[in-house]
């Protein structure tokens, strides 16, 4: 298949699974190329997505590189095959990469977690809130800049609020909900907008209240998405280079842990709806 012109965070993890895949077996790239009548370089450039591969291809390295996890391989063919223009394709050219990458992600998943501690999070923002941080963290940011962002937050909420909404759990800091990113009016919106989604009963939302003694996680923030298999799942944290997507599973495995690990600090669901309820009347 020819090279694509897009490298999409989805095409990327195809290319690393089959890598990985190959070189579990000990096997040179060259020598599976040559199992597909192709080169090194047509299979390094399958490997770092930048050539598509069709599922009938990958269904023959993975049998010649004996993998028998007909879940993974179904998940992976599935990848391969998947030609659906998702919406965030609106916004290409119009908004940095890494906006379309992580929205794609989250389309894909089968459930997200994400903690927070200086922000509402993205999948939960009012359109005034996003605005509000977006102005801020990027000052001079023109209109026809600023309102394609917001926009594309804003459309990010369809994955759990659509027909068939991805389950979603949030770990909160009392900081981000009481920071008025804006003035009271947007702040109170803000919490109100949380509550409506509580109250959808496809999002769960578990507040660290401030005087929780013994948390130190103030860098916990990050968001953990399910995979089709357990070994397609993928971590996002910010980075000083920007977002990193992570695949190696001893990373997906601290994650794990520092999701729980925040968890074990937070109100349980009932008391932190009731803790929201009281802060909108404070707001």
């Amino acid at each position: 298949m020819p090279p694509k012109r897009h490298l999409t965070a989805r095409r990327l993890r195809l290319g690393a699974e089959l890598r990985k895949l190959r070189e579990a077996t000990g096997m040179k790239a060259r020598e599976a190329a040559a199992l597909l009548g192709a080169d090194a370089v047509q299979m390094s450039q399958i490997e770092s997505g930048v050539a598509g591969v069709s599922a009938e291809r990958v269904r023959r390295l993975a049998a010649h590189y004996a993998c028998t996890d007909e879940a993974l391989i179904e998940a992976l063919t599935t990848m391969a095959t998947d030609r659906t223009r998702g919406w965030w394709e609106d916004y290409r050219g119009v908004l940095p990469p890494v906006f379309l990458d992580v929205a794609e992600v989250e389309h894909h998943a089968a459930f997200l977690r994400e903690v927070v501690i200086t922000h509402v999070p993205g999948l939960l923002q009012t359109a005034d809130y996003a605005r509000a941080v977006y102005t801020y963290m990027v000052p001079g940011l023109p209109e026809s800049e600023l309102a394609p962002r917001v926009e594309h937050r804003m459309r990010r909420r369809t994955v759990i609020e659509g027909e068939t909404p991805t389950p979603y759990e949030t770990l909160i800091h009392e900081f981000a909900l009481r920071i008025r990113v804006a003035d009271r009016q947007a702040s109170h919106a803000q919490l109100r907008q949380i509550l409506d989604q509580i109250e959808q009963g496809h999002v769960t939302v578990r507040i660290i209240p401030t005087d929780q003694d013994g948390f130190a996680g103030a860098g916990a923030s990050m968001m953990y998405t399910g995979g089709r298999v357990p070994r397609l799942d993928t971590g996002l944290r910010d980075a000083p280079t920007g977002t990193a997507f992570i695949d190696e599973e001893a990373q997906l495995a601290q994650l794990r842990t520092l999701f729980h690990k925040v968890e074990k600090a937070t109100l349980d669901p009932v008391a932190s709806r009731d803790f929201i309820h009281r802060l909108t009347k404070e707001m």
